[in-house]
């Protein structure tokens, strides 16, 4: 009877939990940033297709690009998330164009009052929601579609081979270090993407991602602000993340109460499994049913359970080996280019197999986005080494 209770319980535990997924999995897909068919200014100056935004995220999946830095919080640890970086550097880009055409100073120079004009008019160019869902148009300011113009030339200079940013944009560099510099902290390799095309759109991927991060949602049901007559919530697409101070990103009151009770609920029911085990009487609390000495004590091998000795012998040194490779590998990635950086792509080069680099690169050329991916041009290199006299 105990054991039936038991399953029932669990049974229980499974339909609400699953229940509770498709429920919200639904809402997650309904209420998903949408992306536009075209993103143009207010002048009707084109920026972004929709199909650009959809072809940067191959091109950035094409260099794999969960291995570089991350989008949304998704990614490796090494590199930024360029989502947040975006965001961050089109706010300092804003902020510093109207300093100096308003105040006639850099931004560092203006007074707290100065500052804080500033700061409420980005807040509200970044969160006021533009996008009309009737033509699936997203519509920027001048000020706006100049940064992501400027923002763009940045990442060019950056994911390229460039040795300096651009005047507009030195300023937005971490620390006033080069592109070559950044590169290094982020482990990034020069020309991670060499057609200025694929880098358009890579872009535009990044963009709308950081679009996201900062526009509030519409909701017909609450918030204050307005856009095109539509009601907009106080939450951005992705429940304001990052935690971006200069667009007033913060954690909602229904993010906070929910954290707690989800982890009230946790507790709970670990006190209450360890309640249940330790007051209930159970048949295997008998203490006359345990033994009075580990078993295993006395345990005497046999001659088969002796031969499997190498065995594990053998598993333990590899696995030792494992963490070994593990932990030079991540210094590779963390501390910048190295031998270890691309495994497929640096295999191919130190060969010199002609055969290995091309057939490596069909497989990534296959769907047409992967030509400028890291492990293509190690290849690359491979197979132009082996004619430079480069040997087996």
């Amino acid at each position: 009877m105990g054991f039936r209770r038991l399953w029932i319980a669990f049974a229980a535990v499974i339909v609400g939990s699953f229940a509770v997924l498709g429920y919200y999995g639904g809402e997650i897909y309904r209420q998903a940033p949408p992306i536009p068919d075209a993103v143009v200014s207010v002048s009707g100056e084109s920026l972004f297709s929709g199909q650009d935004i959809r072809d940067g995220q191959n091109v950035w999946q094409s260099i794999g690009g969960q291995q570089l830095g991350s989008v949304w919080g998704h990614g490796a640890y090494v590199a930024p998330d360029w989502s947040a970086d975006w965001l961050h550097r089109e706010c300092l880009w804003l902020l510093e164009r109207w300093a100096r055409r308003d105040f006639q100073s850099p931004y560092e120079g203006l007074s707290d009052e100065q500052k804080a004009v500033l700061a409420a008019r980005l807040k509200r160019e970044m969160r006021t929601n533009t996008y009309d869902p009737a033509s699936r148009t997203l519509k920027l300011s001048r000020d706006r579609a100049s940064a992501v113009r400027a923002i763009s030339n940045y990442y060019a200079a950056l994911f390229g081979d460039a040795q300096e940013f651009p005047d507009e944009v030195a300023h937005l560099a971490d620390g006033g270090k080069s592109p070559r510099e950044l590169r290094e902290a982020y482990a990034m390799p020069a020309n991670t993407i060499r057609d200025h095309e694929r880098m358009r759109k890579l872009n535009a991927f990044f963009f709308w991602a950081s679009w996201a991060c900062a526009t509030e949602r519409s909701s017909a049901a609450s918030g204050e602000g307005l856009a095109n007559g539509r009601k907009q919530s106080q939450v951005t697409y992705t429940n304001n993340w990052p935690a971006e101070s200069l667009v007033g990103n913060a954690p909602s009151g229904p993010i906070v109460v929910w954290s707690v009770i989800s982890f009230v609920l946790l507790l709970a029911g670990i006190g209450a499994l360890a309640w249940h085990h330790a007051a209930l009487p159970h048949d295997d609390h008998n203490d006359q049913s345990l033994p009075a000495r580990d078993p295993l004590l006395a345990l005497q091998p046999t001659p088969s359970m002796q031969a499997t000795l190498k065995y594990f012998w053998v598993v333990i040194a590899l696995l030792l080996v494992q963490i070994g490779l593990g932990a030079v590998t991540a210094h590779y990635g963390v501390e910048g280019e190295g031998v270890l950086r691309h495994p497929a792509g640096q295999v191919a080069a130190l060969l010199g197999d002609a055969h290995l680099a091309h057939t490596t690169r069909h497989l990534l050329d296959r769907d047409g986005m992967a030509g400028d991916g890291p492990v293509h041009r190690a290849c690359c290199v491979g197979s132009r080494a082996k004619g430079a006299g480069v040997g087996r």
